[in-house]
């Protein structure tokens, strides 16, 4: 599928775009596409990586003109670009929308007008029964995806949605160990609170299983295993030879889920169980679908929603396996300063 293939990957200078790319410029591809913003980060991963493969486009999937200009003779594309903090996203709900909804509408059609092969865009399980800025535009993404995938004959669209992607940017794990560090008290909002926790190999996994697997307009799931944050904090104190550092309980945040959800229960029944993931079929009704209002699905009624409070649990010792995983916790628990997972 990537042989002598051009790859666009737009939000190429965040976490999951950086983590696609490395492993990407190791496969056959001809040429990678960093698309972004960002005119900093773009040139230090350009003197870092010093690879003729790697092409480098500045621009904004709110611009239809600059993604037009980078999709021309592209065959994959990632489509990672987004606003992803909950705190921003809630207080700019329409920023929310012009980058994470009309810029995925730039970006399918782009990519359906240049004759791409394939799209994947990347979602989150905030967009299972949302209740943040964040995750309701999100969801309408997934909703545009599935919209596009239905008119677009050429271009195989497919979403990925998945949970807490550990030690990447932003995130609470390098937050906790720099509290740790520097003598304060790590702050949690509520003991437990649970989230799917997935490394950033998993979920790049989870995008290569796509490309290959993807038909139009399915959802792609892996299977995560989840753990409250207590236990989070309390595998991090461990691994970091401060087994009683004070954890202070600060109470639940204004947009903040008590638990993720990853299926909602009318995707549950719908969703084929692939093993490691889950391929969630789009829904293909059009306006004339009233059999499904008249009649109704029996199956509804005993099905449960696939969240983090369901999921398999990891105890302490489980998180710390897992933690140990990352680059960004072996280089710390080895007393390196680190930056979070790019």
């Amino acid at each position: 599928m990537f042989t002598n293939k051009s790859l666009l990957v737009t939000g190429g200078t965040g976490s999951f775009g950086n983590a696609v790319m490395r492993r990407f410029l190791e496969s056959d591809l001809r040429e990678v596409r960093i698309f972004s913003r960002d005119e900093k980060k773009q040139d230090e991963m350009r003197k870092k990586y010093q690879n003729p493969k790697l092409k480098f486009y500045i621009g904004d999937v709110r611009d239809h003109n600059s993604v037009l200009n980078v999709m021309r003779g592209v065959d994959l594309v990632f489509h990672a670009a987004a606003l992803k903090q909950v705190p921003s996203c809630e207080f700019h709900p329409m920023e929310a929308v012009k980058t994470n909804v009309l810029g995925t509408e730039n970006v399918l059609e782009a990519a359906v007008l240049c004759g791409v092969e394939r799209v994947i865009c990347l979602s989150t399980d905030k967009a299972v029964y949302p209740i943040n800025a964040m995750g309701i535009s999100k969801a309408m993404m997934e909703k545009v995806v599935v919209a596009k995938s239905r008119v677009s004959s050429s271009t195989v669209i497919v979403a990925t949605r998945y949970g807490n992607v550990m030690a990447s940017r932003g995130s609470v794990i390098p937050l906790f160990v720099d509290q740790i560090r520097a003598g304060q008290p790590i702050t949690i909002t509520d003991p437990n609170m649970t989230r799917f926790m997935m490394t950033l190999d998993d979920a790049v996994d989870l995008v290569i299983f796509a490309f290959q697997n993807g038909r139009p307009g399915e959802i792609f799931v892996q299977k995560a295993p989840a753990a409250t944050i207590a236990t989070l904090a309390r595998s991090l104190t461990v691994l970091l030879g401060v087994p009683e550092h004070p954890i202070n309980v600060i109470g639940t945040r204004h947009g903040e889920k008590l638990y993720e959800a990853l299926l909602s229960r009318e995707e549950v029944v719908a969703a084929e169980d692939l093993g490691d993931y889950f391929r969630v079929p789009p829904d293909l009704r059009d306006l004339n679908y009233s059999k499904f209002v008249e009649e109704g699905e029996v199956e509804l009624s005993d099905a449960v929603e696939y969240t983090s409070h369901n999921t398999v649990r990891l105890d302490e010792k489980g998180m710390q396996s897992l933690l140990m995983k990352l680059r960004f916790m072996q280089a710390t628990a080895r007393g390196e300063h680190v930056e979070p997972e790019e």
